[in-house]
C-alpha cells in the first residue's frame, strides 16, 4: 500500500521554529543556572561580601542581597530551564505525524491501495484519511475515546478534553458521512463520465456505537478487513483511479 502524507502543518500544530527556540531558551538557562552554582560554589563569589569588622549598612545589604542571589538564583534557572526543556520535547511530540488507522495496518492492506493523510479537499476542513482502491474511495476517521465522552445525541456530542472542559463536537458517524459526501463531489466533477463511489466509516474501540446506513463502525483492528469487504467499482479502471491519486496527491 502506497502512504501519502500530508506537506502542510496541521492548525494548532507547534512550529519547527517553536521547538527550537524553546529548546534554545531551556538550554541557556540551564547553562546559566551551572555557570551560577559555579560562581558561588567554586569561585568564592561570596567571600567578596563577608563582613569583616563592623560593616556598614551598605555592607549588611549587600552581603544580604548576594546571599539571596547565590541561593535563589541557581535554583531558579534551573528549573525554569528545565521547565522550558519539558515544554520543547511535549513540542516536539506534538509535531510528529499521528498514525491514521489505516497507515497503522499498512502491511495487511493490498498493493493496489494507496491511502492520504489530512488530504485539503477545497470546501471544508481536511479529511484525516482517505483510502483510493479497486472499490473507489473510503473517508476512516477515529472516534474519541469512550472515556472521554460525556453524551451522544443525534446530531453532537459532549467530550471531556483533557484538560477537563467538556467541547461540543459533531456526531462523528455523521461527520464522516458528510466528508464522505464533500469528497464525492470533489472526486466527480459535473463534467466527468463517471461517479466515484466513496464510503465512510470510524474506527474505535466503543461497543455501544452502532452504524447507520451512510457509515460504518469497525475496531482498529478490522481496517483492512472492512476495506477488502467493498465492492469493486468496475467503472474506476486503472487510468481513472490514477488520475484520482495524482488529484488527491494534489490536495496534500
Amino acid at each position: 500500500m502506497q502512504v501519502l502524507m500530508s506537506t502542510h502543518a496541521e492548525a494548532g500544530r507547534p512550529s519547527r521554529r517553536n521547538v527550537v527556540t524553546a529548546l534554545g531558551l531551556g538550554l541557556a538557562l540551564v547553562g546559566a543556572a551551572a555557570a551560577l552554582v559555579y560562581l558561588v560554589f567554586i569561585g568564592n563569589f561570596l567571600d567578596r561580601f563577608m563582613p569583616v569588622g563592623r560593616p556598614s549598612t551598605y555592607e549588611l545589604v549587600a552581603g544580604a542581597l548576594a546571599w539571596t542571589f547565590a541561593l535563589t538564583a541557581p535554583a531558579g534557572f534551573g528549573l525554569i530551564g528545565l521547565a522550558r526543556l519539558v515544554s520543547a520535547y511535549e513540542k516536539w511530540r506534538a509535531r510528529r505525524p499521528r498514525i491514521t488507522p489505516a497507515v497503522r495496518l499498512r502491511r495487511a492492506i493490498g498493493d493496489d491501495h494507496v491511502v492520504a493523510t489530512a488530504v485539503r479537499v477545497p470546501d471544508g476542513r481536511p479529511i484525516p484519511e482517505l483510502v483510493v482502491g479497486p472499490f473507489g474511495a473510503a473517508v476512516i476517521e477515529e472516534l474519541p475515546p469512550a472515556a472521554a465522552v460525556v453524551s451522544r445525541g443525534p446530531r453532537t456530542w459532549e467530550v471531556r478534553l483533557g484538560n477537563g472542559y467538556i467541547r461540543t463536537i459533531d456526531n462523528p458517524l455523521e461527520r464522516a458521512a458528510h466528508d464522505a459526501e464533500r469528497v464525492r463531489g470533489w472526486l466527480s466533477p459535473d463534467d466527468a463520465d463517471y461517479v466515484v463511489k466513496v464510503y465512510a466509516a470510524v474506527v474505535g474501540k466503543d461497543a455501544g456505537i452502532e452504524r447507520i446506513p451512510s457509515c460504518a463502525v469497525i475496531a482498529p483492528n478490522q481496517v483492512a478487513e472492512w476495506l477488502a469487504t467493498l465492492p469493486v467499482q468496475r467503472s474506476i479502471d486503472l487510468g481513472r483511479r490514477e488520475r484520482i491519486v495524482k488529484e488527491v496527491r494534489a490536495a496534500l
